[in-house]
């Protein structure tokens, strides 16, 4: 059912409030039908036998004088239609339940008003002679109808929801909280520890979130340092290496050229260690246009005449990313698509106006990558590439990954159908500072 919430919160509150409208239901049919319902009948039954009494007594006069005074005792009046209306029958609210119990108390079409006030005036047109009224003041019956129950029970319900929304409210607040917390722990942000609140089981909940959050953030800090210790204790002898290599002799050139190669790869996923476990979240986030991310890349790639790049951009929405993450992701891209597929690539930005997403596209022709495989490409180590007969770290496609989730984008990766791999980078347009370009 569509219609149901979906939250703890929401649903609480529902079903709190059913179960109170039941209640409130139950309760205005019970005081109905145990004490109004009699009251009612037995007044009407007196009513009724006073009417009988005067009926049979003959004292009720087809044409009665102005004033006629029939009971002294109880105040009954008999009146004509037009005495009626001048002593305020016009303003009288006719009760159908009650016309109905009086006409079969007298035996004939009979007729109930109500004057309300502090003293009700009970109208009655009896069957016999329907061209008078008799009037009835009965002191201290109040007001029968259902408005004064119904605004009673609606006071009490809207009283017990506020109360209850209060309390869910508070039961909710902690919750909720770690939600957001568990959210930016996801994204690779260590929060600030929640305020232990709420029920006892809540407090505990939350003292063991706050414990497992600074215990994810002082292994982030352990890993960053034994990284970059081990990246600078590898580094020295890389460097004392290659000076020694430049010191061999001319004719040992080929030797000289393996080890600077073999120094540089050495290097290279040196550098992809660093950028894997830094948090790239402490750069600002930035108005940008994705497009000249795109062209800035390009520019800097076409220093390689072997580089053959295809660009097919549209008018983006200005984003708001972190500039150099977001064009490490894009050369990282452009880096893997020339390296390990072929010498002419594709790339094309999109933008979804109903959606509201920005999509980058970067498209090799090389041999792509088998089906099964693609999924495990973005965890670390993985070496995926080497269905495409390369070898790497396997640390390239966690790092893109890493970026855009926290833009909290997507990337997919997928086989062209005329051949080539594809990757797929979409963010969300309404993250963007200005509307369109």
């Amino acid at each position: 059912m569509r219609w149901l919430p979906n939250t703890s919160f929401g649903q609480t509150i529902l079903l709190i409030g059913v179960l109170l409208l039941v209640n409130q239901v139950v309760s205005l049919l019970s005081v109905n039908h145990y004490f109004v319902s009699p009251n009612v009948q037995q007044i009407n039954t007196l009513l009724a036998n006073q009417l009988k009494l005067a009926i049979n007594g003959g004292l009720l006069d087809p044409e009665p004088t102005e004033n006629q005074l029939v009971f002294a005792a109880t105040g009954m009046k008999v009146l004509s239609q037009q005495q009626a209306l001048d002593k305020g029958l016009d303003d009288a609210i006719e009760y159908a339940s009650w016309s109905e119990q009086m006409s079969a108390h007298l035996g004939g079409p009979a007729e109930v008003r109500i004057t309300l006030g502090d003293l009700n005036i009970y109208w009655i047109r009896p069957p016999h002679n329907s061209d008078v009224w008799i009037s009835v003041p009965i002191q201290g019956l109040g007001d029968q109808d259902s408005h004064a129950h119904l605004v009673y029970l609606s006071i009490i319900g809207i009283l017990s929801v506020a109360g209850s929304l209060w309390f869910v409210r508070r039961i909710n607040r902690p919750l909720k909280a770690l939600e957001v917390a568990a959210l930016e722990v996801a994204k690779g942000r260590v929060p600030e520890p929640i305020q232990e609140e709420g029920a006892k089981e809540l407090i505990s909940v939350t003292a063991s979130f706050n414990q497992m959050s600074q215990g994810i953030k002082q292994l982030e800090k352990d890993r960053a340092l034994l990284t970059a210790g081990i990246s600078h204790d590898l580094r020295t002898p890389l460097t004392r290496i290659r000076l020694a290599t430049e010191m061999l002799p001319d004719d040992q050139d080929w030797i000289k050229s393996g080890i600077i190669d073999d120094i540089d790869d050495m290097n290279e996923i040196i550098d992809q260690f660093i950028s894997y476990v830094r948090q790239d979240q402490q750069e600002a986030l930035t108005s940008i246009d994705l497009n000249q991310l795109v062209n800035d890349a390009v520019q800097a790639r076409s220093l390689d005449s072997e580089s053959n790049i295809e660009l097919t951009l549209t008018n983006l929405p200005e984003l708001s990313l972190r500039r150099v993450a977001m064009r490490r992701v894009i050369e990282n891209l452009i880096e893997n698509a020339f390296r390990y597929g072929s010498s002419r690539i594709h790339i094309s930005t999109q933008y979804d106006k109903h959606k509201r997403q920005v999509s980058l596209s970067v498209r090799d022709y090389g041999a792509g990558i088998p089906a099964d495989k693609i999924e495990g490409l973005f965890e670390p180590f993985t070496q995926g590439d080497l269905a495409r007969g390369s070898m790497g770290s396997g640390l390239g496609l966690a790092i893109i990954k890493r970026i855009v989730t926290m833009h909290k984008g997507t990337i997919h990766l997928y086989n062209h159908g005329l051949g080539g791999l594809v990757a797929t980078i979409t963010l969300n347009a309404n993250l963007s500072t200005n509307s369109s370009k």
